[in-house]
């Protein structure tokens, strides 16, 4: 007889999610993703000012704040007919580069790491390393003043959980040295967005921070230090994990999902776009021995409503999206919608990416029996993050060659008042994978203005076709032996690095007061 069982909420992540599964022969048979907050930041942004929008957009989260202005900019950039100059694209890629070196390591080890490690075989390390031992009577003093936060409390350690003591204090030590790198990452931003977080530099037709060489430098010599640690300690950590203890579970793919994946492209290497650090492409129905990749439309982007707290409408392209809420809609579960291509879940992130990519080191996983699941995206996460680090040398090197060309640009000041009429579709390849914002503007004024991110894609609801979204495929027939112990429910979830907080509260309009739901 099948089990239902909630976790409610799933820790370790950006924003409020719950997952409902049942469990059935110790195995997921059935899986619900609920995001239980609403995002009305659309609705705030019409009859605005167009040009407001990079900025309204940054505030949807604290974490992935660059990500929505990146987006929002370039919507704007189509709308308004402007033309970033390739010095404007440089520096706009040198500040998302820095979202993405300090965003993966920090979900590595602050946020997913720990569902892998018995943190308690601490106490049992008997080697003479200082640092390690400086890190043991830190630990063990917290366990002994009843303060282990934030390293507990955790699920139960099962038969996939490291418990060799040198490999685990070795990794909580890590998880500290990271916290260090981390905020170097987000300066490294700030040199050219101004502050962290909350960028002030980048604007529809390029950028407003012009830069010198002593930026330049510091932005390098920072990279150099990010460089040393992403491949000398995060690489061999994700390795070390990865095809030792946790490699019975790549075999076994938990986690795997529909397997479609959806990349929308993006990091121009060169001024005419021809080659990017992330191409574009989309996978349906992966077969691993044959890659097929087709070109990505966008026209083929629908939104369903079916099972959110919307009010009842058909499945419309982003152009024609609406945020109007319904909260006593029956079968509704979730305040997230259901984004479907070519009516098809997809999968977006580092693993699409790296399909997309037909990255070599990935395909090589794939040979050697690793099953795409919540592993390999920790696998795609460390490579990428390689390849954003190389990229960022590159941009460097091309920065310094453009600031010495007479009239050096970065920004396309010639359209920078808003049309009267025009639209356009931004999209930027952020940690977490496809992102995109729609604008319609009249008037000079912002008719209609709709996201769709990296978490409306894979924490989606159902469909009107009751096809399940990627997180609640994904977590189909993941081994759930004890009920009370749902460890690998969290280790799937948090595999995709949810970020749910693209959402505000409902306010009363007339009081200004947040009102409070219960959803039965």
């Amino acid at each position: 007889m099948a089990k239902k069982i909630t976790v409610d909420p799933v820790t370790r992540i950006e924003g409020h999610l719950k997952i409902e599964v049942e469990i059935e022969n110790g195995k997921v048979k059935n899986a619900w993703s609920s995001g239980t907050m609403a995002r009305g930041f659309e609705a705030m942004l019409i009859g605005k000012d167009p040009r407001d929008a990079s900025y309204v957009t940054s505030r949807f989260c604290g974490v992935c704040y660059s990500v929505h202005q990146i987006a929002s900019a370039r919507a704007l950039d189509v709308a308004f007919g402007a033309k970033v100059p390739w010095g404007g694209n440089l520096i706009r890629n040198l500040v998302m580069g820095a979202q993405f070196i300090y965003d993966h390591p920090l979900h590595f080890y602050q946020l997913s790491a720990l569902d892998y490690i018995d943190i308690m075989a601490i106490a049992n390390y008997k080697g003479k390393d200082k640092d390690l031992l400086a890190v043991k009577d830190k630990i063990v003093g917290l366990v002994k003043s009843n303060d282990t936060y934030p390293l507990t409390p955790r699920y139960e350690p099962d038969e996939f959980c490291v418990k060799d003591p040198d490999l685990v204090i070795t990794a909580v030590k890590h998880y500290l040295d990271a916290l260090k790198m981390h905020m170097q990452a987000r300066n490294m931003g700030a040199i050219w967005g101004g502050r962290t977080p909350h960028y002030q530099n980048i604007v529809v037709g390029g950028v407003t921070s012009y830069p010198d060489v002593n930026q330049v430098a510091r932005f390098r010599t920072m990279l150099d230090k990010q460089k040393k640690f992403i491949e000398g300690v995060y690489i061999p950590d994700v390795v070390t994990f990865g095809t030792g203890p946790l490699w019975p579970l790549a075999k076994l793919g938990v986690g795997g999902g529909h397997y479609n994946y959806l990349s929308y492209g993006d990091f121009q290497l060169d001024p005419e776009g021809k080659k990017l650090v992330f191409p574009a492409g989309v996978i349906v129905g992966l077969n691993p021995a044959a890659i097929k990749v087709d070109p990505v439309d966008t026209k083929k982007i629908t939104e369903s409503v079916k099972y959110g707290w919307y009010k009842e409408n058909k499945p419309v392209h982003p152009f024609d999206g609406e945020q109007v809420f319904k909260l006593n809609k029956k079968e509704a579960y979730t305040f997230v919608k259901a984004p479907r291509y070519d009516g098809k879940p997809m999968e977006v992130g580092p693993l699409a990416r790296m399909l997309v990519a037909k990255n070599p080191t990935v395909l090589d996983l794939v040979a050697k029996g690793a099953k795409p699941g919540a592993v390999a995206r920790h696998a795609a996460r460390a490579i990428e993050t390689k390849l954003m680090v190389d990229a960022c040398y590159t941009w460097l090197d091309q920065l310094m060659t453009e600031m010495t060309k007479p009239g050096f640009k970065i920004h396309d000041t010639e359209h920078w008042n808003p049309p009267d009429k025009g639209e356009g579709a931004g999209f930027h390849e952020p940690p977490r994978g496809a992102l995109g914002h729609w604008i319609k503007v009249k008037n000079k004024k912002i008719e209609n203005y709709q996201c769709v991110v990296p978490s409306t894609w894979n924490a989606s609801p159902r469909c009107e076709n009751g096809i399940r979204g990627q997180y609640e495929e994904a977590l189909i027939g993941a081994p759930i032996p004890d009920p009370k112990n749902p460890i690998n429910v969290v280790r799937v979830i948090r595999s995709f690095d949810p970020c749910l907080a693209c959402a505000i509260h409902i306010i009363d309009p007339q009081t200004n007061e947040i009102r409070k739901f219960i959803i039965e």
